[in-house]
C-alpha cells in the first residue's frame, strides 16, 4: 500500500521508525517531512499527508505529533479526510473497518515505537467492511463535511 507519512518536530523520531517498519512490511512510504527535530507547525504536515491521500498519491496516511490530537484535528479539516487518533490496535483497525478512516494520527509522547508500529500495521491491514450500516454512517459524516463548506 502507498502510505503518506508526515510529522512535526515532536513526531520526527517516531516517523523515522515508522518509515522503516512500514517499508520492511512491504508498504511504499511517501515521506512528507519534517526532516529534523527543529520546531515546525503540525498543521503543515497533516495537510501534506491529507492532500496526498485526497489527491490519490497515497492510499492512506499517517501523521505523528506529540499527542496526535493536533495533527488529527488539522487533517480532519480537509475535505475527504477521515483521520482517527488511535493509541491502541483495536481503535486503529476499527476506525477503518467501521468508519472508513483513511488517515491515522498517533502521539509520539503517548506511545512507544513498538506499539506505534503495531498500531500503524493494524490500521494499514484493515479494510472497510462496506456493511450497509457502516456505509450509512460514513455517508452521514461526509454530508457533515459538505455542510461546513
Amino acid at each position: 500500500m502507498r502510505v503518506a507519512l508526515g510529522a512535526d518536530h515532536a513526531g520526527y523520531d517516531l516517523k523515522e521508525v515508522l518509515k522503516l517498519r512500514l517499508a520492511q512490511a512491504g508498504h511504499a512510504v511517501i515521506d512528507l517531512g519534517t526532516n529534523s527535530t527543529d520546531s515546525v507547525d503540525y498543521p503543515d504536515y497533516a495537510a501534506a499527508v491529507g492532500r496526498a491521500v485526497v489527491g490519490g498519491r497515497a492510499e492512506r496516511g499517517i501523521v505523528v505529533c506529540g499527542s496526535g490530537a493536533g495533527a488529527s484535528i488539522a487533517a480532519n479539516k480537509l475535505d475527504g479526510i477521515r483521520c482517527a487518533l488511535a493509541h491502541d490496535t483495536y481503535s486503529a483497525h476499527q476506525s477503518v473497518e467501521h468508519d472508513d478512516a483513511n488517515v491515522l494520527a498517533v502521539g509520539s509522547r503517548v506511545i512507544g515505537e513498538e506499539l506505534a508500529a503495531e498500531i500503524a500495521l493494524a490500521f494499514l491491514g484493515a479494510e472497510f467492511t462496506g456493511e450497509e450500516r457502516h456505509r450509512r454512517r460514513r455517508d452521514k459524516v461526509i454530508a457533515l463535511e459538505r455542510d461546513r463548506r
